[in-house]
């Protein structure tokens, strides 16, 4: 099964910082810009560990990215470690960036977002023969529980493992049960070598992971994982966009992400593990950025006038557009389930 698109719906309300506070969000991201830029100079893919070499293909909000002529993973060329992950993770409270405020704008964010993605496993899987009773899900780095209480909500034997205890304790509250458990980050690999659950799902995750081979290993060799099911962002049109607009917040590329999948980069990871691509999903936010970079950088020149223009003439154009895009191969982010070969 592959799919392309998804309606914009009220994601950009739901967005509205990014374009009401570019200034602050740009901060942040220039202030984790300045921690990774801290960090040793990269000497390998992220993915297939080939030499980092040649000219750097652009540079970015500080930052120079390479692309791997190997696996065509797009890596920064400074390396994410472990004084980086403590510095953007814990020291600066990242997870507080991430979690809504209330009850009613969490479960709004979890029917506009995660109910489809929920729905994507559902209905990929129905055609390999499974019924929601018959999965039974892991969620890796499951964050505030969005994921997991779609899909309990869709009738799924889910539970989540997260590192962050305050996001752990706000999940389980709106949940009004427990459905994740705070694990810390060196018995992440060991919970997922041992779990006896058939899926594992890492929504918006493995780019954020700094051993990332020791997390690939563990799916690898536990055989009671026959799927995985990832979204990953990928190099796209939004990381062009962003490296034209530098006074925009990168919200993509740049931030905790370190580094960019490629199709190419995709396949070598799943080959590597000894799993086969299954089922995608393609819908990105290039378009959505690109509205952004436009309606930010007017209203910074003070042109409100053409800003009214453009949300009239381009703003109901953004879906049919981002499905061009997607259809292109070219978007911002893929969703991917992963079959055990």
């Amino acid at each position: 099964m592959n799919r392309y698109g998804k309606p914009l719906g009220d994601l950009i309300n739901i967005k509205s910082d990014f374009f009401e506070h570019n200034d602050k969000n740009l901060a942040m991201a220039d202030d984790m810009a300045d921690a990774l830029c801290a960090q040793p100079l990269r000497k390998e893919c992220k993915i297939c560990h080939h030499p980092i070499e040649g000219e750097i293909l652009f540079k970015s909000h500080k930052m120079g990215y390479y692309q791997c002529p190997v696996c065509s993973h797009l890596n920064s060329e400074h390396e994410d470690t472990d004084a980086f992950a403590q510095k953007v993770y814990i020291d600066d409270d990242y997870a507080g960036n991430y979690s809504a405020a209330d009850k009613e704008r969490y479960e709004k964010r979890l029917d506009m977002i995660y109910i489809p993605k929920a729905q994507f496993l559902l209905d990929a899987l129905k055609e390999d023969g499974f019924t929601p009773a018959d999965l039974r899900v892991l969620d890796d780095g499951a964050g505030s529980g969005y994921f997991v209480g779609a899909l309990k909500k869709l009738g799924v034997d889910a539970t989540g493992i997260e590192i962050s205890s305050s996001q752990v304790r706000f999940a389980n509250e709106m949940a009004g049960e427990e459905i994740l458990k705070q694990i810390d980050a060196d018995r992440i690999t060991d919970a997922i070598r041992t779990t006896d659950r058939n899926v594992i799902s890492a929504i918006g995750v493995l780019e954020h992971i700094i051993r990332l081979d020791e997390t690939l290993d563990a799916i690898r060799d536990n055989k009671n994982i026959k799927y995985m099911y990832i979204s990953v962002p990928m190099f796209s049109f939004s990381a062009l966009f962003e490296a034209s607009h530098q006074q925009c917040y990168n919200r993509h590329l740049g931030g905790t992400h370190t580094h960019l999948f490629t199709d190419g980069s995709l396949k070598f990871m799943a080959e590597r593990i000894g799993f086969e691509i299954a089922h995608t999903w393609r819908f990105g936010s290039d378009m959505m950025d690109l509205y952004r970079f436009l309606c930010v950088s007017l209203e910074k020149e003070g042109n409100k006038g053409a800003k009214d223009v453009l949300d009239k003439e381009f703003k109901p154009l953004l879906d049919k557009l981002q499905l061009v895009v997607d259809e292109s191969g070219f978007g911002s982010e893929i969703h991917m389930i992963l079959k055990r070969a």
